[in-house]
């Protein structure tokens, strides 16, 4: 890719007001190389989030995208959507969050031209998995890989760490335990994933390209 299109690069971030996509949205504001970043959001986010010239967001009904078409001409787009099966509330609510939402953000985006898709899947991500969480993040990347795409990462991170709003007991415990952990399973900084996320972003380069959380970083 020549540098005068990458120096110009427009980038849709789903999940920015998530753990791994608030990391994002730091990032790719201070990357030289993104002149727009378009946060969708389903609700007004945090106003400690709004703080660049190039960086909107955007209002969206996740069940309705195809009503904000005009906002998925980008060139890149990073999906960090994700939930849990209690937050979600049931397993349909899980998958709706986490299996049609991307699917459905990935497909919209490339017939407007997008040439990169990033995602935030998971550690076991597996369609053929017997655990639902794992067999439903599988299942999408195989979905988003089928699209054609001319370049797709997907980064698998273990336990995600960092600032959350809740409280959870396994990851505290996951905490003090990681030391004992084979490298695969430790827990990995929600900023070393999006940091892998920006920098596979910035590289831009073609084809499939899948990122193991023991191949994460520190930033």
């Amino acid at each position: 890719m020549d540098n005068a299109r990458r120096a110009g690069r427009r980038v849709l971030l789903a999940g920015a007001t998530g753990l791994v996509g608030r990391e994002c949205l730091e990032l790719l504001v201070a990357d030289p190389g993104v002149v727009t970043v378009t946060a969708l959001v389903r609700r007004d986010p945090p106003a400690e989030l709004r703080r660049s010239s190039k960086l909107r967001f955007e209002r969206a009904d996740f069940d309705r995208l195809e009503d904000s078409r005009r906002l998925f001409a980008a060139d890149q787009v990073v999906c960090a959507l994700g939930t849990t099966i209690r937050k979600a509330g049931s397993r349909e609510a899980f998958r709706r969050v986490d299996f049609d939402y991307p699917l459905a953000m990935a497909r919209l985006a490339l017939t407007l031209g997008a040439r990169h898709f990033l995602l935030v899947s998971a550690l076991g991500a597996s369609a053929r998995s017997s655990v639902f969480y794992s067999r439903v993040k599988g299942e999408l990347e195989e979905a988003v890989l089928a699209l054609g795409y001319p370049s797709v990462t997907i980064v698998r991170p273990s336990l995600l760490l960092g600032e959350r709003e809740e409280f959870r007991l396994g990851e505290e415990v996951a905490k003090r335990f990681a030391w004992a952990a084979p490298r695969k399973y430790r827990p990995v900084a929600a900023r070393d994933v999006a940091a892998a996320l920006v920098a596979a972003a910035r590289e831009d380069r073609p084809g499939r390209r899948i990122i193991e959380s023991a191949e994460i970083r520190p930033a």
